[in-house]
């Protein structure tokens, strides 16, 4: 295991798309990104819609698989992991211990309660009841410096209004501390008191000494939260 290296590497990425619908073409949105990020940096993405800053996050975790390059992900207690070839079991792993990513997008299992959605990145590490309490009484904690009202704790979120589904989101993405925490647009739905407590939350997240990597929205929380800023369009080939 490498202790030096950076959390987060893109050695030479790149990510085209076959667009079958037309005949075959092609659309190359990255092309030649060379992107290092150490603990305790929160990079912020710029650069217009259509540039391919969701897809850099999704190539991280292996929603997409880069065209070519490699994606390094390097965790302290862990092997490191190079996404781009990753087996399907290693980007398990890789989910559940390393990388954090809290998409635009809630997506949980049906009928299971908002307390047991956010708790459950630590009930899978729960080895007994006591353990399982205190991921639940974790979980309750995060409900409420999000200011989910407690009569919504034992309802599915599915059920909820977009800005507390995000937050719950956030919460389920967030209580489990992991080395790298992708963040895509995570404050987009939210209003001034609950985007302040989410800037805190990455402030703490970097403070501890995960690597966050972040598209947002809103300028002035990029602005809160980046250490450094980095425009996609310098990656060559990057269009929409």
């Amino acid at each position: 295991m490498n202790t030096t290296a950076a959390a987060l590497q893109f050695l030479g990425v790149s990510k085209s798309f076959t667009l079958h619908h037309q005949h075959g073409a092609e659309l190359r949105v990255l092309q030649s990104v060379d992107l290092s990020i150490d603990a305790g940096e929160c990079v912020v993405l710029d650069g217009p819609s259509g540039m391919g800053k969701s897809t850099l996050l999704k190539l991280v975790y292996a929603n997409y698989r880069a065209s070519s390059g490699q994606i390094l992900v390097n965790d302290p207690a862990r092997e490191p992991v190079n996404v781009s070839i990753a087996t399907p079991r290693s980007l398990v792993q890789m989910r559940r211990y390393t990388v954090g990513y809290v998409s635009q997008f809630l997506r949980v299992i049906p009928r299971v309660s908002a307390l047991d959605v956010v708790a459950e990145p630590l009930l899978e590490d729960a080895a007994d009841d006591t353990a399982r309490d205190a991921a639940r009484e974790e979980a309750r904690q995060w409900l409420e410096r999000l200011r989910i009202p407690e009569r919504l704790w034992q309802l599915p979120p599915a059920t909820f209004s977009g800005g507390e589904q995000q937050r719950i989101n956030i919460a389920r993405n967030m209580i489990k501390p992991r080395p790298v925490l992708l963040l895509d647009e995570p404050t987009a739905s939210l209003d001034a008191a609950n985007t302040q407590t989410v800037i805190e939350l990455i402030r703490e997240a970097v403070a501890r000494g995960a690597a966050v990597m972040g598209i947002f929205h809103d300028a002035h929380v990029g602005e809160a939260v980046a250490t450094r800023r980095v425009n996609v369009a310098e990656f060559r080939g990057a269009r929409a």
